[in-house]
């Protein structure tokens, strides 16, 4: 199962204004990036994961967030060692290997780029991209070529995923062994799996103009979507909530 794709649903979260939970979701970065606090970064996390529990998403907002913490140890690893700031902890002769502050950073760094990305991309799953596409330009007045661009953009990261795994699951069935723990083995692997990508990618695009064109792209206006988006108390609570977040995390953390 791909953990980008849209999971139909009846939820709180699922009934929210497209522009909502769009903001929702950078509100609730931000407030991750404003905060300083290595254990607010953690309860951020856990609450996110609560809330996507709450609306049926658990087990993909835990393995959201296990592929994330991939990402997050990479980030941990460089600023560990690139912090020299604080109290030496580990030391190699007269050389500091790993400082206080550096620790610190990297924690912080870590959990940061997890609670950041979770709500980001857990907006796949509850968020329909048509919806979202036709909401932009009914309520928030952008022009549809931009908001075509932006949700184009988001609808094609899913699509990718999928096809990565196709052709890595197709590269596995020719023989190509990606277990490998050899770092520069593991390096010659990706010509295979990312041009046959890029091949299919550019293919996409030529396909994609021509069917927009097709249907009269350039003549979609905000009267040419037939549904409509109203905000309701839900949307004026999330939109408060969340707000109130990014003002405590900027004032007091």
């Amino acid at each position: 199962m791909n953990l980008l794709n849209y999971v139909p649903g009846n939820s709180f979260l699922h009934r929210l204004n497209p522009i909502t939970k769009l903001a929702a979701a950078f509100l609730y970065g931000i407030a991750c990036i404003l905060c300083d606090s290595i254990w607010m970064e953690l309860a951020f996390i856990v609450l996110m994961i609560a809330i996507c529990a709450a609306a049926g998403l658990g087990t993909r907002a835990l393995r959201l967030t296990r592929n994330l913490l991939i990402l997050g140890l990479f980030m941990f690893v460089l600023q560990l060692f690139f912090v020299r700031t604080g109290e030496a902890l580990v030391t190699i002769g007269h050389f500091v290997l790993i400082t206080t502050g550096g620790l610190t950073s990297a924690l912080l760094l870590s959990l940061r780029v997890v609670a950041t990305m979770l709500p980001l991309m857990l907006l796949f799953a509850i968020t329909p991209m048509n919806d979202l596409c036709n909401a932009l330009v009914k309520k928030a007045h952008l022009p549809y070529r931009y908001a075509f661009i932006i949700t184009t953009a988001f609808r094609f990261v899913p699509l990718f995923s999928t096809e990565f795994h196709e052709i890595q699951d197709a590269q596995k069935a020719r023989g190509v062994d990606f277990e490998t723990k050899n770092i520069l083995r593991k390096m010659q692997l990706v010509a295979p799996l990312c041009v046959p990508l890029l091949v299919s990618s550019l293919e996409k695009v030529n396909s994609s103009a021509i069917s927009a064109e097709m249907r009269g792209f350039h003549l979609r206006s905000r009267q040419s979507g037939y549904k409509e988006y109203p905000f309701t108390g839900s949307d004026l609570l999330v939109f408060v909530l969340l707000l109130a977040l990014v003002a405590f995390s900027a004032v007091f953390l």
